[in-house]
């Protein structure tokens, strides 16, 4: 009978446990993970990426969450169609062999309440690399439209593309990348 009851009160207490943590999916409408570069020295170059899908788990009780991050590499959008081939191309994302970037955390760091950084691993052309992201902003409150409980965030790192196989031209295009994911996710 004690084994039983044992048994019983590790179940409701797992179930408790899990019943905190609430699940977000990104929606890709306000989901456009963007990258800057110098070129030559002349300027900042901004780019952006129109598909990204993926979640966010968060416990803020426990101070402990997750975010899974699939941005499709096709969908990059420089402003120049010829550009974005260009970029698609071996060289840099090889988006024919490689049609996904991937961040997949692997702790949530927390300021009191608020999640201030996520570390975790960058996959880019295959290679992967343990990035931290550090948020910059982050609210979760009511959707004022979608009447739903939402959450969104920006998060940024900086990357080198040499690090990616992604090197052609350094150093007149900078090797270092800012990469910003502006997120914003309905729970499930």
């Amino acid at each position: 009978m004690n084994r039983i009851l044992a048994i019983s009160l590790i179940a409701a207490l797992s179930t408790a446990a899990n019943a905190a943590t609430e699940t977000y999916v990104l929606d890709n409408n306000h989901t456009k993970p963007r990258f800057e570069y110098s070129h030559f020295g002349y300027s900042t170059q901004s780019s952006r990426f129109d598909a990204a899908s993926g979640t966010i788990k968060l416990d803020r009780e426990a101070k402990t969450g997750a975010v899974d991050v699939v941005i499709d590499a096709k969908s990059v959008n420089t402003g120049s169609s010829v550009f974005n081939g260009h970029i698609q191309a071996a060289d840099f994302f090889d988006t024919d062999v490689y049609p996904t970037i991937t961040f997949k955390s692997t702790k949530m760091r927390f300021d009191g309440d608020k999640p201030v950084a996520v570390e975790g691993n960058l996959t880019i052309k295959g290679i992967t690399k343990p990035v931290t992201l550090a948020i910059t902003s982050f609210l979760c409150m009511p959707h004022p439209i979608a009447k739903k409980d939402a959450c969104g965030a920006n998060a940024t790192v900086q990357v080198k593309r040499s690090d990616f196989n992604m090197a052609k031209y350094t150093p007149h295009v900078s090797d270092e990348v800012t990469l910003t994911i502006p997120v914003e996710a309905m729970k499930q």
